[in-house]
């Protein structure tokens, strides 16, 4: 009985065994279960994140910490035929806040504010507004001040590189460089005409930055940055300069409203020299007004009076009515044509050609171009570039007016004999006298060195181009009207020109343009020069007594500059012993 009680407790505490392990067997598998559902799951979320949603979560990851940045790239040079200068592009920088991030109280932030010159009020209240996430604070900033800004470690505000122009030269060459805008592009003068060919293109690289916006890794160069290309003119600086300082005394002297004056290389049409007044400091944005800026050589027209008295006698010659030694009866000094008087400064009588230059005779141009075809001097004034663009390419560039006359507009083809009724500018009056001082072959006129430019053209004959250069060297001596004009030690030539301002109604009785066109040395010319002063004020107006003395002086030094050799020794020692 008592084995047998015995063996039922055994029995039942075997059984209690089982049911325990079986217990336990069941939690195992169940935490077993439960951790490879968890490494199910987690390897599921990893293929998920790794294979599915790699490319969004790069991305987004990208978006909060790579950025495609701008590496700035500098604007071409523009320099002078000697390789001088005339713009450069210096390293300057941007400073700009992220509104949303910038710490507006940060105790640096009033240092910014005097640094960029900043309305404290006005700024404290665009930077609190959160919902922006970009504001410039000052562009073109000194490198300098964004070191001593960079220094003061404000979180939202940032700092880019980049170049602004500097014109060296300043205002002696503003009205040929010109400028640019605040972005860097081309706004007037050669910035302008050759914008393609001047402006850069920035780079692009993508870099790794930090939650404050710093960079902390490089990742690759997107693209290079494009640097502009050089452009180089054919301006001489050291002429420039030269002919800008006898042009803004001229005009000061004589009280004038501006004036203008080019040079040209008589052999290959190259501009030299090309100032007008008033001028402008380009490297001063507040300077830059409408009056100031435009290229008057270019842009303003004037009637060329008296200087377009060569033309008309070359015109004479090639008709093969007049010789050299021609004579014509001016007097008694006046001429009427339809109810108008034509009138000389007095009755010369008699003149031959080379008088009918040296008087300055409007009566004798007058007779020659009645005598003429209806279509021989206006041929001969387009042939010598009156009329139409001069080839330049400078913005703004005007054409001015040679107007086709009839037959029976007598009055009016006997004015434009002595240049009135048309209209030219600076330029193209200079031009005009190339084939004169080049054996009667007009080159093309340039400003910008090593293009290709086309091949001169013959527009009238190498005797007839000669002789009237000859007879203009008649103007600056004793008896001509232009003596002023004389360089002492060399033979100069030129034609001076005096005409009344066009007003809304007509001729202006007291308002003048004076001018003097000429060439020199006579034996060998290698410049054409205009000067054209634009209303003096006073007694003297003539473009004997205003324009002339510009040209003598700013040749006489150019002549030396370019080591010209002087073909007149006998009028160089009388200067030295009066000396």
């Amino acid at each position: 009985m008592a084995t047998d009680q015995s063996q039922t407790q055994q029995n039942a505490a075997d059984m209690a065994d089982v049911d325990i392990k079986a217990t336990r067997s069941w939690r195992l598998w169940f935490v077993l279960l439960a951790l490879l559902a968890v490494a199910v799951t987690v390897a599921g979320k990893m293929f998920s994140l790794n294979v599915e949603k790699q490319a969004f979560l790069q991305s987004q990851g990208d978006a909060r910490s790579v950025r495609v940045i701008q590496q700035p790239a500098y604007r071409g040079l523009i320099l002078d035929r000697r390789g001088e200068p005339l713009a450069v592009s210096a390293p300057v920088a941007t400073i700009w806040a992220d509104p949303k991030e910038t710490e507006v109280d940060h105790p640096g932030m009033e240092r910014v504010y005097r640094y960029l010159a900043l309305d404290p009020v006005v700024y404290k209240k665009k930077l609190s507004n959160r919902q922006s996430r970009f504001l410039y604070l000052r562009r073109q900033v000194s490198p300098e001040i964004a070191e001593a800004i960079r220094q003061l470690k404000i979180k939202g505000i940032h700092i880019d590189r980049e170049y602004k122009r500097y014109y060296p030269a300043a205002e002696v060459a503003s009205h040929l460089v010109g400028f640019t805008n605040l972005d860097g592009e081309g706004a007037e003068g050669i910035e302008l005409a050759y914008e393609e060919w001047l402006a850069a293109e920035p780079g692009k690289e993508e870099v790794m930055k930090d939650r404050l916006g710093r960079t902390i890794r490089h990742i690759r160069s997107v693209s290079e940055a494009q640097h502009g290309e050089s452009l180089k003119l054919t301006i001489d600086l050291r002429l420039q300069y030269m002919a800008y300082r006898e042009l803004k005394a001229a005009v000061t002297s004589h009280n004038a409203d501006g004036g203008s004056l080019v040079m040209l290389d008589a052999k290959t049409g190259d501009i030299l020299a090309m100032v007008n007044q008033p001028a402008y400091n380009p490297n001063d944005p507040k300077q830059r007004v409408s009056s100031a800026v435009r290229n008057r050589a270019l842009t303003d027209i004037l009637e060329p009076g008296s200087t377009m008295k060569p033309m008309t006698v070359a015109a004479a010659l090639m008709s093969g009515k007049y010789k050299v030694n021609s004579e014509i009866d001016v007097s008694p000094g006046y001429l009427r044509i339809k109810g108008r008087t034509i009138r000389d400064h007095r009755n010369y009588k008699v003149l031959d050609m080379t008088g009918i230059i040296r008087k300055s005779s409007n009566v004798g141009t007058s007779k020659l171009a009645l005598s003429l075809d209806v279509e021989s001097m206006r041929n001969m004034f387009y042939n010598v570039g009156l009329g139409r663009e001069t080839g330049v390419g400078f913005p703004g560039e005007r054409t001015g007016q040679l107007p086709y006359l009839k037959e029976k507009q007598v009055v009016e083809r006997a004015t434009m004999s002595y240049g009135y009724g048309l209209s030219v500018t600076a330029l193209q009056l200079a031009q005009s006298y190339l084939p004169l001082a080049n054996h009667g072959v007009l080159p093309q006129v340039s400003m910008i060195s090593g293009i290709e430019k086309e091949s001169p053209i013959r527009v009238m004959p190498q005797d007839v181009a000669d002789a009237v250069l000859k007879m203009m060297e008649t103007v600056t001596q004793r008896g001509g009207t232009g003596t002023r004009a004389a360089v002492p030690g060399y033979r100069v030539g030129g034609k001076t020109g005096t005409t009344h301002k066009v007003g809304g109604s007509g001729y202006l009785d007291d308002q003048y343009m004076s001018v003097f066109a000429g060439i020199a040395p006579i034996s060998d010319p290698h410049l054409v020069t205009v000067v054209v002063v634009d209303n003096p004020k006073g007694q003297e107006y003539y473009g004997g007594e205003v324009a002339a003395p510009v040209f003598s002086r700013s040749v006489a030094g150019a002549l030396r500059l370019l080591n010209v050799a002087p073909d007149n020794w006998s009028d160089k020692k009388t200067a030295s012993r009066k000396q």
